[in-house]
């Protein structure tokens, strides 16, 4: 068999070119825990998550260089930020508060009130190109940014990840998407006394807490229930579709459940009249760090969230009739409100908010 010079490069590119590093991912699970659901086409691998940690960090994936994944999700906050509303990389504000990143990878949707979006690759793609607000700001400067990539450490990365040099957007989205789904959070106080067997990892008062957030007086958790503290979760043992998006009587505007136009909620995306107001239960799992809360971030404490669900909504929002039957007036003592905040706050993971694996690292081109 003879080749011309260009067919023995080409020969030479396929069968000398480095393959992809396929090694999977560890999730270091603890036992009995559910492995998230990974898509077909992105199944995980230490090198994409080490690609994805980078690129996470970078701020050169914004348009104007100012903002980075991680500056509306900081690890400090459980992958959340401290403010009502997250602030785009041109200064235009979100309409919604930033949601924690912890257990993502076991969310059934993504963002607060999109049943349409149940991965996270189709989510980052939001961030990264949208126009209603800027966030990232890529849409119209996609070639600009993406060159910023096409460094040799980049490559490098981008080599061990995908078994390529040049890195594309598809590279970009999956690698992202895998560092995502490694924040996992499962080493609470709670997890200790409920899955580690140690009977004194609560106290007194978290220990009453407990009990009446699983009460049926109470009902938190019919919508912040499993292990992830949310009824949005998908994983390998799932066997039930459950309702993952409420209203809980925030507003009540006209008397028939209407919300404010600037954000309606899940109708958005159904059309559906019931659907007035309904957002995606978020997970409690490290709660006491993500404030401010709700959808719009108006209720600034966890005090003012206990207070919220104790009168049965907001203001008018306490007579919608679109209002979950879940949410009624709990009648909590000051000492049931203690103990129920105590609770919550066991639901903080030290180490996962300090855990060097999830923090950034100098940029790959630096």
């Amino acid at each position: 068999m003879r080749l011309g010079v260009i067919g023995w490069v080409s020969f030479l590119l396929v069968v000398c070119s480095p393959s992809p590093d396929t090694k999977p991912f560890n999730w270091s699970l603890p036992t009995g825990f559910p492995t998230p659901l990974v898509p077909d086409d992105n199944p995980m691998t230490e090198a994409k998550v080490a690609l994805g940690r980078v690129l996470f960090y970078d701020i050169n994936l914004s348009f104007n260089q100012t903002q980075a994944c991680a500056s509306c999700h900081q690890q400090q906050y459980a992958f959340a930020e401290p403010l009502k509303h997250s602030v785009g990389s041109t200064g235009e504000a979100h309409r919604r508060n930033a949601q924690s990143l912890v257990n993502v990878a076991y969310n059934g949707h993504l963002t607060w009130s999109n049943n349409a979006l149940n991965s996270i690759e189709q989510q980052i793609l939001i961030p990264m190109f949208s126009e209603t607000p800027h966030e990232l700001n890529i849409t119209g400067h996609e070639n600009e940014v993406l060159q910023r990539f096409q460094t040799e450490a980049y490559q490098q990365l981008n080599q061990r990840a995908f078994g390529e040099k040049q890195l594309t957007f598809d590279h970009i989205v999956k690698a992202l998407a895998s560092f995502v789904r490694s924040l996992l959070s499962f080493d609470s106080a709670f997890d200790r006394y409920a899955y580690q067997g140690n009977d004194n990892a609560l106290n007194e008062s978290e220990l009453r807490g407990m009990n009446l957030f699983f009460s049926e007086r109470l009902e938190c958790h019919h919508c912040h229930g499993g292990f992830n503290f949310t009824q949005s979760s998908v994983h390998q043992q799932q066997q039930l579709d459950l309702s993952q998006f409420h209203n809980t009587g925030l507003y009540n505007l006209d008397g028939k459940g209407a919300f404010p136009d600037s954000d309606p909620g899940l109708i958005e995306i159904t059309g559906d009249p019931k659907d007035m107001g309904r957002f995606r239960a978020p997970t409690l799992r490290n709660v006491a760090l993500s404030a401010p809360y709700m959808h719009d971030g108006s209720l600034n404490t966890l005090d003012d969230v206990i207070e919220f669900y104790n009168l049965g909504g907001q203001g008018a929002g306490v007579t919608s009739p679109l209002k979950s039957p879940f949410i009624r007036p709990l009648y909590l003592s000051v000492q049931e409100k203690q103990d129920l905040k105590a609770f919550l706050m066991a639901l903080t993971d030290p180490r996962f908010v300090s855990n060097p694996a999830f923090a950034a690292l100098p940029a790959a081109g630096e």
